[in-house]
């Protein structure tokens, strides 16, 4: 029986170890979206992201984990620059989109932010009907022709989901609508201007186990046509929704690896410690 054993142990470590570099080469297939290269921030003194190297690429779902203040928001708010709104903070380092070093490639801010769309933890729909909230991007981007409005706003509210729902009152204003149909629509206002990327800082936490559970439906759907970065406290939600998964700890990336390696063989005893929840 321990020969039996034995046996099972090494075909299973065997299989597993096809299984990862079966993944290396897909991983090594698709193109790279974003690069971050010895990227440091500080907010003032504080020292808030150290040396952060991480690679994501196209059509993955990235899920970003860790405890409360170890930069998880921070650094995925400087993938399009939004820390920039903070007067106090420095950067080193070099993020790359698509080759192109997002700091000084030329750029621009407005540009960089069509291409990389934000969703963020609160729904935060403008106090508009359905229709204007999904719209407002297009318009502001030139497009007037109602027409075409139309078929941005439908599009984009299928993409998202909830168009079913919202088909005849796209009229009403969202704020009328439950949290998690906000952030739906907050999702279609994002993808209304056609993005590349979309950022997602902890989209579910302030919603109830049923929008959840459409919201990481919706993401699984959206990959297909869009690269997911995801902040998440939630250990369940980034093992079950994401592809990769990276460990941020103290301002630091102590692992990132795909998914199902971090959450049942990391390499470090930190990850262990916080994905089995024995602290954060």
């Amino acid at each position: 029986m321990a020969e039996l054993n034995s046996v099972k142990t090494k075909v299973n470590i065997g299989t597993q170890a096809a299984d990862a570099k079966r993944q290396t080469i897909i991983q090594e297939d698709k193109e790279i979206v974003f690069q971050s290269n010895n990227f440091n921030l500080w907010y003032g003194d504080n020292h808030a992201l150290q040396d952060i190297n991480l690679t994501f690429h196209e059509n993955d779902i990235n899920a970003i984990i860790g405890p409360s203040g170890c930069g998880k928001s921070t650094f995925v708010k400087s993938l399009n620059r939004m820390t920039e709104l903070v007067p106090i903070v420095r950067t080193e380092g070099d993020i790359q989109f698509r080759g192109d070093d997002i700091f000084t490639s030329g750029m621009s801010v407005e540009e960089l932010r069509t291409r990389v769309g934000m969703v963020f933890q609160k729904p935060n729909p403008f106090p508009k009907s359905i229709y204007d909230n999904v719209a407002y991007g297009p318009r502001v981007h030139g497009i007037k022709k109602k027409s075409v409005l139309d078929e941005v706003v439908e599009k984009s509210l299928r993409s998202a989901s909830i168009w079913d729902e919202v088909k005849d009152r796209l009229n009403d204003n969202a704020d009328g609508l439950s949290g998690g149909q906000q952030q739906r629509i907050c999702i279609a206002r994002a993808l209304a201007v056609e993005p590349e990327v979309i950022l997602m800082d902890e989209p579910t936490s302030a919603l109830d186990p049923i929008s959840t559970t459409k919201i990481e439906d919706l993401m699984q759907e959206l990959k297909k046509d869009y690269s997911i970065i995801i902040v998440t406290h939630n250990m369940q939600q980034a093992a079950r929704v994401s592809d990769r998964t990276s460990f941020f700890y103290q301002g630091y990336v102590v692992e990132s690896d795909d998914t199902n390696v971090i959450f049942e063989n990391p390499s470090d005893k930190r990850t262990e410690d916080y994905v089995s929840g024995r602290f954060g």
